[in-house]
């Protein structure tokens, strides 16, 4: 036994054939022939000094030894392939992977990705719009741009504007509300992503903030955030609308909010990448332009009152 590293190639096969269990498998994954797999093995197994697998008669299993090795292995070629792709990324400087939720994708990013477009024809950007959580240290993504409390331990984050909701309608689904009690007499939609949110962000928050204490009746429910701003605007009733979807709507008064109160909550978009990554010239560009972009957005609602969800709990 020595503690000088066996071949790469052996430790690739070791780690093939110990997660799939079977080296017929594993040679297949690793487009060598079952003899050639097994021959590594046995290679790294004499490098080792003992057994790594138990041989049976249609079946391999870990020794001890082997159980050991495994999990070192694993994440080894997992660093090694995180590595390999950051350095691939580093000198295609042209090409900034974006990750977001489909909602933020759809209703935020691409309206305007036009004006960046415009100012930085050398970028080309490409978007992965999904709500799975993405290693931004293992795959191949450059900045996820994600909305919640965090905490984003080993990465930059840029808290984005502050969140806050209000009741959202047509214009003229409120030329018929003269106050907030109306409110429980209309079809209310409701959001159901925000339900994480602590203190609640929901209507029933709402309404005790208006010193009403009626429990209003929902219409119906989505759990998407951007399929209840699509239902608002279709006309099928009142969503409590969140400022980074309907900030946009606001301002082309295609939606109004009637009555200038809202929930703020803690929550925020946080724009994140790896850390020292966030003056690389394509991410600080895109992170300027995503930070001008949210401020803009400010003057459609400097008139509106808004209060911290813990100051009418």
């Amino acid at each position: 036994m020595t503690d000088r590293l066996p071949p790469l190639t052996a430790l690739r096969a070791f780690d093939a054939a110990a997660r799939h269990m079977s080296f017929q498998r594993a040679a297949a994954e690793l487009n060598v022939t079952p003899a050639a797999l097994s021959f590594q093995i046995k290679s790294l197994e004499d490098h080792f000094g003992a057994p790594l697998f138990k041989r049976l008669n249609r079946a391999v299993e870990l020794t001890e030894a082997g159980k050991v090795l495994a999990p070192g292995a694993a994440d080894g070629f997992e660093a090694l392939t995180g590595a390999w792709r950051a350095a691939c990324r580093s000198i295609q400087s042209n090409v900034l992977t974006v990750t977001a939720g489909p909602a933020f994708t759809a209703k935020w990013l691409a309206p305007r990705l036009f004006a960046f477009a415009q100012a930085h024809p050398d970028i080309e950007l490409r978007f992965a719009a999904g709500l799975r959580f993405v290693d931004l240290q293992k795959e191949d993504v450059d900045v996820a741009i994600r909305f919640g409390y965090g905490p984003d331990d080993g990465l930059f984050a840029q808290p984005l504007e502050q969140e806050w909701l209000t009741p959202i309608m047509l214009p003229e689904i409120a030329k018929t509300m003269t106050s907030p009690e109306d409110l429980l007499d209309a079809p209310l939609i409701h959001n159901g992503s925000d339900d994480f949110l602590k203190p609640h962000c929901d209507w029933p928050a709402w309404f005790r903030l208006m010193g009403i204490e009626t429990q209003p009746r929902i219409a119906s429910t989505f759990s998407q955030p951007d399929h209840a701003l699509d239902a608002a605007l279709a006309g099928a009733g009142v969503v409590l609308g969140r400022r980074t979807f309907v900030a946009r709507y606001l301002s082309e008064g295609r939606l109004v909010a009637p009555f200038k109160t809202a929930l703020a909550t803690d929550a925020r978009f946080r724009f994140l990448c790896r850390l020292g990554q966030e003056d690389r010239p394509d991410i600080a560009a895109f992170r300027a332009w995503v930070l001008t972009e949210m401020r803009k957005t400010s003057s459609c609602v400097n008139d509106m009152q808004i209060i911290p969800v813990e100051a009418q709990i």
